[in-house]
């Protein structure tokens, strides 16, 4: 997870924390600064910066190496998923690569929500399966792989540093699917491209598909 503002045009990044330091494009190019949290910074203050989550799966066994990128700005959908993460990892051995898991959207309703359904991102043991078949599946995966000269560990590591050097790479056709995410209220205007752009007209001329729609269209591809 990061936290990041972006530009509403470009769809580039502005700056990027973790926290503790960020970097942040100004007029003297790229800079390293320090992050204080959005609440705490007054460059994204007024809640232009957001945490950033995004989490690549792999959907269906076409291309083992392509992925799909769940992206969220949702609190509890990244506090979520983070923790499953960690909870199916320990529970595998280590083995979340491995592991034929399902991704789903929940609903829950709170007081401070004033009883309104607040939806995040889960993930979960498949319906078809229970604990122990996904895990022994998981320990035959595993052996496949290892014995076909699989190396998962420098996937990782390559992945991690390839995410890591792309924090400001995100490309043209993905611009509509960010800004909806971080600014759903917000339409995409002419803006100084050295400046983050603020607005808060409604986008009623959007022609690509929202990012609900590309997915709910993915979901019914695999289903069909």
């Amino acid at each position: 997870m990061q936290y990041s503002l972006f530009d509403r045009t470009s769809a580039r990044p502005v700056c990027v924390g973790n926290g503790d330091t960020c970097k942040r494009h100004t007029q003297n190019g790229m800079e390293t600064l320090p992050c204080p949290s959005p609440q705490a910074c007054e460059f994204g203050a007024q809640g232009n910066c957001k945490p950033y989550g995004r989490l690549n799966v792999v959907v269906g066994d076409d291309d083992p190496l392509s992925s799909f990128m769940f992206r969220t700005t949702g609190f509890n959908s990244i506090r979520t998923l983070v923790a499953r993460l960690h909870y199916f990892n320990a529970l595998s051995g280590g083995r979340l690569a491995c592991l034929p898991l399902a991704l789903k959207l929940r609903g829950k309703s709170t007081r401070q929500s004033y009883g309104q359904p607040i939806y995040y991102a889960d993930i979960t043991l498949r319906e078809d399966l229970t604990l122990e078949q996904t895990l022994t599946q998981a320990h035959e995966i595993e052996h496949q792989r290892i014995k076909a000269g699989f190396d998962q560990a420098a996937l990782d590591h390559t992945a991690q540093q390839g995410f890591n050097n792309g924090a400001f790479e995100d490309t043209e056709d993905e611009v509509e699917s960010i800004v909806e995410e971080f600014y759903p209220t917000q339409t995409l205007q002419a803006a100084d491209p050295s400046q983050p752009h603020y607005s808060n007209q409604v986008n009623s001329n959007r022609t690509h598909p929202s990012l609900a729609e590309k997915i709910d269209r993915q979901a019914q591809a695999l289903s069909a």
